[in-house]
């Protein structure tokens, strides 16, 4: 089964914590998660893998670390992972960058995609999927699915905040995919929206309703 890990630095719980007030506007908003998005960044690259170089420095030649070579794309899943991508590239300006277009049909709840490019290399790459919600789990599942149809070996997911009933989802399709969270929230209510939640991430980004 893959691992949940929630990340409750308390700079990711405060900026979080303004993020989910109503009143916080548009522009705040975006700041906040670009912030937070860098924030976990910083904390999913832990991990990556170093080797030893040797590097000539002012004052003499040493051997030092540095990563070795391993290759990260980030996907965001429209509209709403848009937001999380600048945060993401301060970290790693390096990756290289998919998009997904996944929206949720508003009768049945059902993921309709409607867009989907990657870098034609992505089969060899770590592939990050930003999305601030993981509500259902329809979206996240739709888009690993078809990263695994490109022979994507190395997937996670990377949400702001996430319902148990879509990690639950996305474990049972899925359970080789890691989670990374700044928060699991009570549940989703009868319009399959996060409790305590954030509203509409996509809407408070853009400024739209």
């Amino acid at each position: 089964m893959s691992k949940v890990t929630v990340f409750d630095h308390p700079l990711i719980t405060h900026k979080l914590t303004i993020m989910r007030q109503k009143d916080t506007g548009s522009k705040d908003f975006r700041e906040l998660l670009s912030e937070i998005s860098m924030l976990m960044a910083y904390e999913i690259t832990r991990e990556l893998p170093l080797e030893d170089v040797d590097i000539e420095t002012p004052i003499c030649w040493t051997t030092e670390k540095m990563v070795s070579g391993k290759k990260i794309a980030i996907v965001p899943i429209l509209r709403a992972g848009l937001g999380m991508v600048e945060g993401f590239l301060t970290i790693c300006p390096v990756a290289k960058v998919g998009h997904v277009g996944v929206y949720r049909d508003p009768q049945t709840k059902k993921p309709v995609q409607y867009y989907f490019k990657m870098p034609q290399d992505i089969a060899e790459r770590k592939v990050v999927i930003l999305d601030p919600m993981l509500a259902t789990g329809g979206s996240s599942n739709a888009a690993v699915d078809e990263l695994k149809k490109l022979g994507c070996r190395d997937i996670c997911l990377m949400n702001l905040v996430a319902a148990p009933e879509g990690i639950k989802a996305v474990q049972e399709v899925h359970p080789d995919i890691d989670i990374y969270v700044a928060a699991i929230d009570k549940c989703l209510n009868e319009h399959a929206y996060i409790v305590p939640g954030l509203g509409d991430a996509g809407d408070r980004i853009f400024g739209t309703k």
